[in-house]
């Protein structure tokens, strides 16, 4: 990929819904399932990036290293819905996150599959003890999902908390990795009535 060309994207399909999936030269700059139209979140991101991102759908050999991340991620994310995977092995390009928010990402990527940790344990082991809700904060606001394990960050009181207004996707993930069988996906009629507050 040269400097000129776009970032490109991929929609993946998943147990959690469509998950997207956007590319620069440097690797995965935002990889999450979204919700509402693709137009909006394409916008979103091309605001965040100042360019936008174009579909990862011609064949040409323009972008070999975009082909080869894209793969990547499809092969794992399927194979960690699987049961088949516990640490993804991706090129990630963190341009999006700053200051606290990466290292309380970098964090909580040292949390182990089928473990949880809560908001306060990431802020000690990013090194600021005090920094609980900027840890909430980072885990709302992340690029990546999935691939950075921030449904394994619960609250102190063992509660689960929200993971982008979609609780029963955390719920969803966690029994993944901690069943003994393959969770059911997660639909709207699992998530509570009413959202519990942050």
């Amino acid at each position: 990929m040269t400097p000129e060309d776009p970032p490109r994207y991929r929609v993946h399909p998943s147990p959690i819904g469509d998950i997207l999936i956007v590319t620069t030269g440097d690797g995965i700059v935002t990889l999450h399932p979204f919700d509402g139209p693709l137009h909006s979140e394409i916008e979103r991101i091309a605001l965040q990036l100042r360019a936008v991102p174009v579909p990862d759908d011609d064949t040409d050999a323009a972008a070999p290293s975009a082909a080869d991340a894209f793969e990547s991620a499809v092969t794992q994310l399927d194979e960690y819905f699987d049961g088949d995977r516990e640490e993804f092995d991706l090129p990630l390009d963190w341009r999006l996150v700053r200051g606290f928010t990466r290292a309380a990402l970098e964090a909580v990527c040292d949390i182990p599959y089928g473990e949880t940790a809560s908001y306060g344990e990431v802020a000690i082991a990013a090194g600021t003890p005090r920094a609980a809700r900027a840890v909430g904060t980072a885990c709302a606001t992340t690029p990546f999902s999935v691939v950075v394990p921030v449904h394994r960050v619960i609250r102190a009181d063992g509660s689960l908390g929200e993971y982008g207004g979609r609780p029963e996707v955390k719920r969803f993930l966690i029994d993944l990795e901690q069943g003994p069988s393959l969770p059911a996906a997660p639909t709207a009629a699992d998530a509570p009535e009413t959202p519990a507050p942050h």
